[in-house]
């Protein structure tokens, strides 16, 4: 069974604990019609705007590595937590939410995973959900803007420093982001992006640590900022690399994303990717609860404050199933 008709067959009710919730009407269904990987290719046009920025962040990033001795515990300690901010700001507000619309958020709670996404610097939650959008229905071809069979690489960094695949724009027009248009935290956070990046992403984790308990601003420029946000980059893309390509397949052989559960310790709990990509409307991304998976107890605890709702969940019932259907220890004949 494929992506497409896990969609058509889970279109009632799941069970969610005490709630019930229908599933995901966002157009996140794999789409296997479209097979593309073979053939031609048009030649990679580079961005090296891109690759000099990058290979300058990184530079600075390891020379932050250098600075950690001289660091105050106060100022690791709030890279650290930034660190864990930012993934929530990805994985709860741009992935489970408006990707996937994988639960309901008050508008508080919107506001605070939009300026986390922010301070994440990984591109505008309209443009971040829409491409994953992309990445979901088309996964693996050329239309999948970290497709993962052209690489490690690639699917890590690579697809940053060069133009899109014609594919990926021809395919991703078709994609329907409606809903982002009409919320107006996604919207007001994509007209001012660039100052929140400057004000969060580096002015903020920098000053903070100055201003407080006098730490030099060379060190807190480069290990809260800098360091911070690379490592979160590299979290983050793990999920679009190495997620894809080494781990076990419990629920669909078929498919390229595994379970890798060193990413979800790197990506606040986006690791067990092959349920993701055989289930993407569940809000919690995993059957495992909070194993391994801090945004799924984020989710939680705003719920249990009144801060979230509607988390949509697949049924135990029907990821048994799955799995004797399709995993990778599934009967075969």
């Amino acid at each position: 069974m494929t992506e497409t008709d896990t969609r058509s067959h889970h279109t009632g009710k799941q069970e969610n604990g005490k709630a019930m919730a229908k599933t995901s009407e966002v157009d996140d269904a794999f789409d296997n019609t479209l097979n593309d990987n073979e053939g031609s290719q048009p030649p990679i046009v580079v961005v090296w705007r891109n690759v000099i920025l990058m290979s300058l962040l990184h530079i600075g990033a390891l020379y932050g590595l250098f600075l950690i001795p001289s660091a105050s515990v106060l100022t690791l300690a709030l890279s650290a937590f930034l660190y864990i901010l930012t993934g929530l700001g990805v994985t709860c507000g741009a992935h489970r939410l408006w990707s996937h619309r994988s639960f309901k958020a008050s508008f508080p709670l919107r506001v605070f995973l939009a300026i986390c996404q922010s301070m994440a610097f990984q591109n505008d939650i309209y443009e971040w959900a829409r491409d994953h959008r992309v990445h979901h229905k088309y996964s693996e071809t050329n239309a999948d803007p970290h497709n993962a069979k052209r690489g490690f690489f690639f699917s890590h960094v690579g697809w940053l420093l060069c133009r899109k695949h014609p594919s990926v724009i021809e395919n991703g027009r078709k994609i329907d982001i409606s809903d982002l248009k009409a919320d107006k935290v996604v919207m007001f956070q994509r007209r001012y992006y660039k100052l929140s990046v400057v004000i969060l992403c580096f002015l903020m984790p920098t000053l903070v640590p100055w201003y407080f308990w006098g730490e030099s601003l060379v060190v807190a420029y480069f290990i809260p900022a800098v360091l911070r946000y690379v490592l979160m980059l590299h979290g983050t893309w793990l999920v679009n690399s190495a997620a894809h390509l080494w781990g076990n397949r419990p629920y669909d052989k078929t498919i390229n994303p595994a379970e890798n559960p060193l990413v979800s310790l790197s990506a606040v709990g986006e690791g067990f990717h092959n349920y993701h990509h055989t289930f993407p409307f569940d809000y919690a991304a995993s059957e495992f609860g909070w194993k391994l998976n801090l945004s799924t107890a984020f989710i939680d605890v705003m719920c249990f404050l009144g801060l979230a709702k509607d988390r949509k969940k697949v049924s135990k019932e029907t990821i048994i199933a799955r799995m004797r259907r399709t995993g990778d220890s599934a009967k075969s004949g």
